[in-house]
Parts: structure tokens; C-alpha cells; sequence
């Protein structure tokens, strides 16, 4: 499978490392698209159509702005897609893009786990009846340029679809979990900068006629990039392998 990157940052260039040195049985990197001054060192790097013409797969690590310049044109071509900036998907106009066809998209679940419950929930007497999601950051992540405030401050409450919007670096998991239970404005989301936080915290809480449940995760951050977790371009590469029928390895 021949893949593209879209994105050389925190992620992309991660998984274009990656791929280029065959850390994915099955996935051969042909180049990676970027907008920034300087090439990355080592990384073949092509321009959108060569992507769009020469990959089976793009893999979408360049943020919201990015996906919704890119995408449309790649599903329109008949490719394949990775998405990792899922929080773009509140546009519903390029959710219906998306959904056109006939290229295929996939969605990368990033920082957290547990969908596979909300999916299956979501099926079931008309899905979870509430659902929230509280995101937890460092206080320097979220409020780069302020003050850090004394304690725990919540900058924002609302939908899946507000906060998404909202907070686009910091809200791809609220969008995954909107997605998931298939219900963008029954989603409660929060968004909480704490000074103390060394882990981004994320925590999801849904009821409804198929039980209860909880799922916690704490990441921990990027060094390159605090809002983005360290662990995410590892759950891009496994979505990659996954798509490219890598076997699951034992070590």
C-alpha cells in the first residue's frame, strides 16, 4: 500500500519516519506533504496532486485547515483517507464531502480507546441517553500566552459540536466520541486547564440502556507539541497497518 502523509509536525512527521524506515509491514511511504519553509531532512516530500495521483492511502496529520483544503479532492479522486483532525468534522459541509465518495475515509482514533463500546451502545434503544466528555490539559497548553491560573479552571462547557469548534487542537477525542455514539448534540463536552496537570486527562462517562461506563485515560504530552498527545502518531501507525493487513505482532 502506498501511503502519503499530509503534515510534517508532532504526528506526521512520526509516522512518516516511520514508514519510511518499514516499521509497517505492507505500507511504503512515497513522499510527504508539507507547507513549511524548510523540508524535512531525510523524508521524500511531494506536492498535493502527486499524492492525491500516486498514494492508495493519505494520512491526513496536518490539522483542521489542512483537511478540509485537502480532503475533498482526494475522496473525489477515489483514494483513501486517514483522518486524524476528526474535530474538522463538525463542518457538516465537509462531512458530506467526505461521504460523497467514492474514495474511502477512514477515521484514527488518536489518544483514546474504548469507541468500540459507544459503538455498539449506540445501536441499542436509541443510544446512550447522556455522555460526557472532560479533557483535562496543562494550564501552558491551553493558555499559552496567560497567566496560569491558581488552580483547575474550566475555559469551556457544551455540545461535542461547541467545544470541537471551539478548541480544534484539543478536541479531536470529543469529536470521536460524538461520531462514535452518532449524536453530535448529545455529547456534553469540557475543556479544564490545570498548572499542576503533567498528563492530559480524558474522561467519558455515558449511560444508557445498555449500562454504564467510564473510560479514563491520561497521555502523556508531546514534547514537541503539548496539546497533542505523545502516544497519538503510534495510534495513526497501528490504524495504518490495520488498513494495509500488517499481522498483529507479539513481543
Amino acid at each position: 500500500m502506498k501511503v502519503a502523509v499530509l503534515g510534517c509536525g508532532a504526528i506526521g512527521e512520526v509516522v512518516a519516519r516511520a514508514l519510511a524506515g518499514g516499521a509497517v509491514p505492507g505500507a511504503d511511504l512515497i513522499g510527504v506533504v508539507h507547507r513549511d519553509p524548510a523540508d524535512p531532512p531525510g523524508l521524500p516530500v511531494i506536492d498535493t496532486a502527486a499524492a492525491v495521483r500516486g498514494a492508495d492511502l493519505v494520512v491526513e496529520c496536518a490539522g483542521h485547515a489542512a483537511l478540509a483544503a485537502t480532503a475533498p479532492e482526494v475522496i473525489a479522486a477515489g483514494g483513501d483517507l486517514l483522518v486524524v483532525s476528526i474535530g474538522a468534522l463538525t463542518d457538516d459541509d465537509l462531512l458530506a464531502a467526505l461521504s460523497a465518495g467514492p474514495g474511502r475515509v477512514h477515521l484514527c482514533t488518536g489518544a483514546i480507546g474504548g469507541l468500540d463500546v459507544l459503538r455498539a451502545a449506540a445501536l441499542m434503544d436509541g443510544g446512550p441517553e447522556r455522555v460526557t466528555v472532560t479533557t483535562t490539559k496543562a494550564a501552558s497548553a491551553l493558555l499559552p500566552d496567560r497567566p496560569a491560573p491558581d488552580g483547575p479552571v474550566e475555559l469551556f462547557r457544551g455540545t461535542a459540536r461547541e467545544v470541537a469548534a471551539r478548541f480544534p487542537r484539543s478536541t479531536n477525542v470529543v469529536a470521536a466520541v460524538a461520531l462514535a455514539t452518532g449524536r453530535w448534540d448529545v455529547v456534553e463536552a469540557a475543556v479544564v486547564a490545570d498548572p499542576a496537570a503533567t498528563l492530559t486527562r480524558h474522561v467519558i462517562e455515558a449511560t444508557g440502556p445498555s449500562g454504564d461506563y467510564r473510560i479514563e485515560i491520561a497521555n502523556r504530552p508531546s514534547e514537541r507539541t503539548p496539546t497533542t498527545s505523545a502516544i497519538t502518531p503510534y495510534a495513526v501507525l497501528r490504524a495504518v497497518g490495520d488498513l494495509a493487513g500488517a499481522p498483529a505482532v507479539l513481543r
